[in-house]
């Protein structure tokens, strides 16, 4: 029963090769409110299966956790779109969770970390479907130059990947030191691999904003509204008080 659940949850807390079900989904999935629903609820589903019928996680996912991690961070260096690139962020963020499953985390820690991790994607999200509805598309290095043509999108924008990216103080920066903490009592080498996958976001983060709001100005196309722009915000800011909250996690 226990290896049939864990064959399920690693459809929802990525494992490969079972997080190819996710990415294919997501590719086939177009609407952002779709993509949105998969982004929040995926990683929660494997959660709540861990938690309710997992009772003894095999010592040995972890590192499968780390490794699956590692190859979506690593592939999401080469990505030109955007919506893809979140779809592979997020699956390598998520494979970690199995870290702190393994150390016995909170289940409300788990369920913060996740979503911490899910909810500046989605914003991603919105925010390439607004490229793609004024470009046709969004793709890293198609156009550029937005900071000087978009400026609202822009500032956005680097404040959704700087979510994305584990940056002080959003809830996934305290939910990667937690597992780089946790995984220090596991294997050192494990602590090393979760640092890795974190420098690897960052390079793919960077190369997302230099592929689009670095570089000469471009015909200007017109700029997120301001109301869009509250919004996004308002999400931001919520998501920083919840870090505050995670911290909990870590001391």
């Amino acid at each position: 029963m226990e290896w049939g659940v864990l064959l399920v949850a690693g459809l929802f807390l990525p494992l490969f090769p079972q997080s190819m079900l996710f990415n294919a989904l997501f590719a086939r999935v177009q609407q952002p409110l779709l993509r949105a629903f998969l982004v929040l609820a995926w990683p929660q589903v494997g959660i709540v299966l861990v938690v309710a019928f997992i009772e003894e996680l095999p010592g040995w996912l972890p590192y499968w956790g780390a490794a699956t991690a590692l190859m979506y961070a690593l592939r999401a260096l080469a990505l030109r779109d955007i919506g893809l690139w979140a779809a592979f962020i997020a699956t390598s963020a998520w494979s970690l969770l199995w870290i702190s499953v393994g150390q016995g985390t909170d289940t409300r820690y788990l369920t913060l970390f996740a979503l911490g991790m899910s909810l500046p994607l989605i914003l991603l999200i919105f925010l390439c479907h607004w490229l793609e509805r004024r470009f046709g598309a969004a793709y890293l290095g198609l156009y550029g130059g937005l900071a000087q043509t978009a400026p609202r999108f822009s500032g956005i924008l680097v404040m959704v990947v700087l979510g994305i990216l584990a940056t002080p103080v959003f809830p996934s920066f305290f939910a990667l030191l937690s597992m780089i903490i946790e995984s220090m009592q596991m294997n050192l080498f494990l602590a090393v691999a979760v640092g890795t996958v974190w420098l690897l976001w960052s390079w793919a983060g960077a190369n997302l904003l230099q592929g689009l709001v670095a570089g000469p100005k471009q015909e200007s196309v017109g700029d997120l509204g301001c109301g869009l722009m509250w919004l996004n915000i308002a999400v931001l800011s919520g998501l920083a008080v919840t870090g505050v909250y995670c911290l909990g996690a870590v001391v």
